[in-house]
C-alpha cells in the first residue's frame, strides 16, 4: 500500500478546517474525486495547495455543475471525466474520494478496491448494512484503506472526553447524548444537486437520521471501544412535510449497552447548527460544546471547569 501516511493526513484535512501540518518530503498523493454534488467537496477543492495531495481527476456527469465549480475553484475542465473507469485509466489516482450520493459509495469501492486504490467516502459509510458489509469485505480482500469522513472524529474536545472516560475521571460510563444537525438543508441553502439525493429515501437511506444520526453512532461506538450495543431503537418524524415529504427531518436513536445508554438526536429542526456531545458517568460529567470548548465536573462537590483546547495535530 503506497502513500499510507499522506492519505491519513488527507482524511484529517477534509474532516477539520482547523488542522495545519508541516510539509512532508514524500511526493503528493494522487487523488481522484468521484462526484461533486455533496457540498463537503468544497473542503478539498478550496483548500490551499500544501504540496501533500494533487487532484488528478474528477468524475462528474453533470457538466454544468463541474463547470460551475471549475470557475469557483480554478481547476481545469480537462481533468473532468464522465466515468470512474475513464478517470482511473487516464489519471492513475492512488486514492479516491466519493462526494456523490450515499447509495453510490458501494460502486466506488467496487471499482477502486480491486485496483488497490484507497477510498474515502463522505459520512455515513453506506445506506444499508448490506452495502456496508460488501464495502468492508472488498476493502479487506484487496487491502485498501476505506475511510469515512466524520468531522467530529477529529475534535479535540471529543478526544479529551474519551481520554477522561478511559482514565475513570467521571466514574463508570452511564449515558452519552449526542446532538447533531441544523435548521434543515433547504433552510440553510444547500445546492440543488445535493438536495436532489439528500432528500431521497433510497439515494440517502433516510433524512436527518442518516445525515446526522451517523455522527452519534460513530462517537458512542468509539467511546465503547467498538463494542456493539445490545439493542437499538429509533423514533423518526417529519415536522415539515411540505419541505421533506419523503424522508424524516427529526430522529432520536437510543442505543442500549448493559450498563450505559446512548441517545443520538439528529435533526433538521435545530434553531442553530450544532455538533456537541454530553458524557455522563457515575461521579461526573463532560460536555463538549464544539470542537474545542469542553466543560466538566468530576465530583458533585466540585465546581464545573471549562477549557478551550488547541486543534489536534495530524497523525504521523
Amino acid at each position: 500500500m503506497k502513500q499510507v501516511i499522506p492519505f491519513l493526513l488527507f482524511a484529517v484535512i477534509l474532516s477539520s478546517s482547523y488542522v495545519v501540518y508541516a510539509q512532508t518530503e514524500t511526493p503528493p498523493l494522487r487523488v481522484g474525486i468521484v462526484g461533486l454534488s455533496h457540498s463537503h467537496v468544497h473542503q478539498i477543492l478550496g483548500r490551499p495547495d500544501r504540496g501533500d495531495i494533487e487532484i488528478v481527476g474528477i468524475v462528474e456527469s453533470d457538466s454544468n455543475l463541474a463547470k460551475r465549480y471549475s470557475e469557483q475553484h480554478g481547476y481545469s475542465m480537462d481533468i473532468v471525466y464522465n466515468t470512474m473507469a475513464e478517470m482511473i485509466s487516464r489519471a492513475n489516482p492512488e486514492a479516491v474520494t466519493a462526494f456523490g450520493s450515499i447509495y453510490d459509495h458501494l460502486e466506488v469501492v467496487e471499482t477502486c478496491a480491486p485496483l488497490g486504490i484507497h477510498v474515502m467516502v463522505e459520512k455515513p459509510m453506506a445506506v444499508s448494512l448490506e452495502h456496508a458489509k460488501k464495502m468492508k469485505a472488498l476493502a479487506e480482500k484487496h487491502q485498501i484503506h476505506l475511510l469515512t469522513n466524520y468531522e467530529t472524529s477529529w475534535y479535540a474536545s471529543n478526544h479529551k472526553a474519551r481520554e477522561m472516560v478511559e482514565n475513570n475521571a467521571i466514574g463508570e460510563l452511564r449515558k452519552v447524548v449526542v446532538h447533531d444537525g441544523h435548521r434543515g438543508p433547504i433552510e440553510i441553502g444547500v445546492n440543488q444537486e445535493f438536495l436532489d439525493w439528500l432528500t431521497d429515501p433510497v439515494k440517502n437511506g433516510g433524512g436527518a437520521i442518516t445525515d446526522f444520526g451517523c455522527y452519534g453512532a460513530n462517537l458512542i461506538t468509539w467511546l465503547n471501544k467498538g463494542k456493539k450495543p445490545d439493542a437499538v431503537m429509533a423514533v423518526t418524524q417529519t415536522f415539515k412535510p411540505d419541505l421533506y415529504p419523503q424522508v424524516d427531518d427529526e430522529a432520536t436513536i437510543i442505543v442500549i449497552y448493559p450498563e450505559m445508554q446512548g441517545i443520538i438526536q439528529a435533526s433538521w429542526n435545530w434553531p442553530v447548527s450544532r455538533k456537541d456531545m454530553e458524557v455522563y458517568g457515575k461521579t461526573g460529567y463532560i460536555i463538549c460544546d464544539n470542537s474545542s470548548d469542553i466543560r466538566f465536573r468530576l465530583d458533585r462537590s466540585k465546581k464545573e471547569h471549562s477549557e478551550t483546547l488547541a486543534a489536534r495535530p495530524p497523525p504521523s
